[in-house]
């Protein structure tokens, strides 16, 4: 067996910046559906034709009135006022108040000619034949939604580049669009590497196992904002990594799996040498050191190595930010846990270490178990970092772990 090692490996910051300086975030948009907005990212600025509400409606159940005829109404002495017509939401009342007049109207509808307030249901109490009893003096334009309140003509209601959550399509559909002119989602093509992997489903031969990678890696694509497209495992020759290579193109990114590290068969440098350019290959971290990571044409490869465990955690580091710029998604929102440590933990001096712990009653509980055994990633609730200049975490240090 040939064996080639790292002649070097570079720090986590390089390879995170490295990365960084070659992605180019995604020019192509597309129209979809309103209800399918959800997440995306807007790609043009969304302007009001038209003020929104249209009208100036009611902003609680009670009765429309002209605020200067309930001067000086209280329970002892209330002001009578004659009610001349009732108005529901979608409704348009065809009376005008007119003074010692009012409207009954409900949350919604439109004001009344005439009328400049809305006194609550709660403030009155039935008169005698068509006549209510203000209890309450109305102050102009209370519990009135004036027009336009929500948005006015000519308003930018959304920039481009905006993340499109539940409210901001809300806005939209307020300005009646039926659909969001978007970024549209990188296209991330996945495949595994090596003869020793079997598609989930099939019999296992000794010394084969199930593919793991395509499926976790997919999970990582589908949460930051790209499109997984899989691909069949490629067998380890050069001839079968670059034949894949040429299967994928046309993705934004692809992604490798097995194959990166320094043994005879691990063929990604080579076949990645003959399709494009290499960026970086090796980084001082634990899990994950041997990764690779270079360009064909304008699309991002990584070279993630084979072991789940490796594999995942480099997905989350590397992959995720990436392509989340790359996908004009702002950076990942989950801010970091504080834990106390329950047990000491070693590291390797000159690696940056990623370590998965399990959280407890406050407590984080270490869960990682080697690098091929992906329950050290789906038994945990996400991963401490130690830093390479360090050597040991001490039992009831307190540390930040972020979640998965």
């Amino acid at each position: 067996m040939t064996m080639r090692p790292f002649t070097a490996t570079i720090s986590l910051e390089d390879a995170l910046a490295r990365i960084d300086g070659c992605v180019a975030p995604v020019t192509r948009t597309e129209l979809i559906p309103l209800h399918e907005a959800l997440g995306r990212v807007i790609a043009r600025e969304a302007m009001a034709d038209g003020d929104v509400p249209s009208f100036s409606r009611a902003a609680m159940d009670g009765y429309a009135v002209r605020a200067i005829d309930s001067a000086g109404a209280s329970g002892d002495q209330p002001a009578t006022l004659r009610v001349v017509d009732r108005v529901f939401a979608g409704q348009v009342s065809a009376r005008s108040v007119g003074q010692g007049e009012c409207v009954e109207i409900a949350t919604g509808a439109p004001m009344p000619d005439g009328a400049d307030a809305v006194v609550m249901v709660e403030d009155t109490e039935p008169g005698i034949d068509a006549h209510v009893r203000i209890r309450a003096a109305a102050n102009p334009s209370q519990h009135v939604g004036r027009q336009g309140a929500d948005m006015r003509a000519g308003q930018v209601v959304l920039r481009e580049g905006t993340l499109l959550n539940a409210s901001r399509v809300g806005a939209l559909a307020a300005l009646g669009a039926t659909e969001a002119a978007v970024y549209v989602k990188p296209r991330v093509a996945i495949l595994s590497t090596g003869n020793e992997i079997v598609e989930p489903g099939k019999p296992l031969k000794l010394g084969q196992i199930y593919d793991i990678n395509r499926f976790t890696i997919g999970a990582v694509v589908t949460a930051n904002g790209g499109v997984a497209e899989p691909h069949r495992t490629a067998a380890d020759t050069l001839d079968a990594l670059v034949d894949a290579f040429d299967e994928c193109l046309g993705a934004d990114v692809i992604v490798f799996s097995g194959g990166s590290s320094v043994g005879e068969r691990d063929l990604i440098v080579d076949a990645l040498g003959q399709r494009g350019q290499i960026i970086f290959h090796g980084i001082a971290v634990k899990p994950g050191k041997p990764t690779v990571f270079g360009m064909v044409d304008h699309a991002l490869i990584f070279g993630m190595p084979g072991y789940p465990t490796s594999c995942l955690s480099n997905a989350y580091i590397l992959l995720a930010p990436a392509l989340r710029r790359l996908a004009r998604l702002p950076v990942g929102l989950h801010r970091p846990v504080q834990a106390v440590l329950a047990q000491r933990i070693t590291s390797v001096m000159g690696r940056h270490q990623f370590y998965t712990v399990r959280l407890v009653n406050g407590t984080a509980l270490p869960a990682f178990k080697a690098s091929g055994d992906i329950t050290s990633m789906s038994e945990a609730d996400g991963y401490i970092e130690i830093p390479a200049h360090v050597d040991a975490l001490e039992s009831g240090a307190v540390v930040e772990v972020h979640r998965f």
